[in-house]
């Protein structure tokens, strides 16, 4: 930053209101030179004012917005102002600052214009600020507000350092493989590949042809040698998905990978090695698994070395705005659209899901209603039906409000996680019974005709 230049002579109340703002401030003839140059340009552009006059205002702001983008070009040739054009210049001292803009024609006392004038602001502190708030919202591609995402995100970095194994548990859908992809893209092995596989995605000859890799002779149609998944993950990391699949018999065969990092490829008789970090993934209870012996105890132990258990999206709806507005970005992006959000309404419909598909389903839900909405905000008639079915047609525009709709969503949700037994959906909702009736009379809802009295429940 330039030091504002001292001992200026203020002859008037206008000059002395320009040197006492904080905004930057100068005026262009029509040779785009610059003619003053208050105290705050000095401080923002680091350039003097007794450089600055005279000089063309490209040569002194070297900005984003110079050229075609000019707005106060723009200005002079339409006769209106511009209020707030973001971009950027370069100050004196290389650095690239962020800035919003205002233009004005400027006239002289008779009404000739003479040349523009421009304010522009600072926002390097806001950018500052808007990358803080942004940094405790996401890490890589995963974004959360829930203070359970965020204890997971405070891990992530020490888990990244680690070489050890790490388990990720929970439901479908619920973004273990993003997980995975940053846990590696924060890793020392980060240059390497990210190799993923669905353990119940092949039978289990094939699973172990692609995890191992094949000889070639080793059965019939092997006509050559084919790497495998491990030796592929080498300088890596693998992320086996769902391996609360995979057979006993091959539980083996990966248990030796883990404790020895070796394996042979079919057909081979040459160990290989391999120092690919391993993630796994499943939404299976393992100790269920092992308690049934569907799987291997060791094997558990040596994959249970750092597990994380990632929530379902109903108990952090708190990130459901933040998700949505994420998914429109990144659609907007790539298909070139400018979809300006979603609407109230809808944005309250999807908070009353439950969302047993968890992420994966909200993201499909908002990729669908994106296509149906062509341009302005997704509202309630782009969202699939399953949402939409249980708010009668005009429901808004009859003068109910909101927050009906909402509850009919929750006593509804509530009735169906508890077999429809209504008293522990009362429960569940923290109202006695008897309000719960109340209450689904007065949203026109019909009791339903299971009542689920047999359940364990009441």
């Amino acid at each position: 930053m330039s030091q504002p230049t001292k001992n200026l002579t203020v002859r008037t109340p206008t000059d002395a209101i320009l040197e006492s703002i904080s905004d930057g401030v100068f005026t262009v003839d029509l040779e785009w030179r610059i003619t003053s140059f208050n105290r705050a340009a000095e401080e923002i552009t680091g350039v003097p004012r007794s450089e600055a006059i005279g000089r063309l205002c490209s040569e002194v702001f070297r900005s984003s917005l110079c050229g075609d983008n000019c707005p106060l070009q723009n200005t002079l040739q339409s006769g209106k102002p511009r209020i707030g054009t973001c971009g950027y210049i370069i100050t004196a001292q290389g650095e690239r600052i962020s800035i919003s803009v205002s233009t004005a024609v400027f006239r002289d006392e008779n009404g000739q214009v003479i040349g523009g004038a421009e304010t522009f602001r600072d926002l390097s502190e806001v950018d500052a600020l808007k990358r803080e708030l942004e940094g405790r919202y996401h890490v890589g591609e995963l974004f959360s507000r829930s203070p359970r995402m965020h204890k997971l995100f405070s891990m992530l970095p020490a888990i990244a350092a680690s070489p050890s194994t790490v388990l990720l548990t929970g439901e479908t859908g619920t973004g273990k493989e993003l997980f995975a992809r940053t846990i590696h893209s924060l890793s020392a092995h980060a240059s390497g590949p990210f190799i993923a596989v669905n353990c119940a995605a092949l039978p289990d000859t094939l699973l172990e042809s692609e995890l191992f890799g094949v000889k070639a002779g080793a059965y019939t149609g092997a006509t050559r040698d084919r790497l495998g998944r491990f030796a592929q993950a080498r300088g890596g990391t693998i992320f086996l998905d769902e391996i609360g699949e995979i057979s006993p018999a091959l539980q083996v065969r990966l248990l030796r990978v883990l404790q020895e990092r070796t394996f042979e490829p079919l057909g081979s008789s040459r160990t290989e090695s391999t120092d690919a970090r391993v993630i796994v993934a499943t939404n299976r209870n393992l100790t269920e698994l092992i308690r049934t012996g569907e799987f291997r105890e060791d094997l558990y132990y040596r994959i249970n070395v750092i597990r994380l258990e990632l929530p379902p999206l109903r108990e952090r709806k708190d990130d459901l705005p933040l998700l949505v507005e994420e998914f429109i970005r990144r659609l907007n992006r790539i298909q070139g659209r400018t979809v300006t959000g979603i609407s109230t309404e809808a944005l309250a419909l999807l908070m009353a899901h439950d969302w047993p598909g968890n992420i994966r389903e909200l993201e499909n839900s908002i990729e669908r209603a994106f296509v149906l909405c062509g341009e302005g905000r997704i509202d309630m008639d782009h969202l699939p039906d399953e949402l939409t079915l249980l708010v009668p047609r005009g429901h808004f525009t009859e003068g109910r409000t909101m927050h009906d709709m909402i509850d009919r969503q929750a006593i509804h949700a509530a009735l169906e996680r508890n077999d429809f037994n209504r008293l522990a959906a009362a429960r569940e909702l923290g109202i006695h019974k008897t309000t719960l009736f109340r209450r689904m009379k007065r949203l026109g809802m019909a009791l339903p005709e299971r009542d689920g009295r047999s359940s364990t429940k009441e």
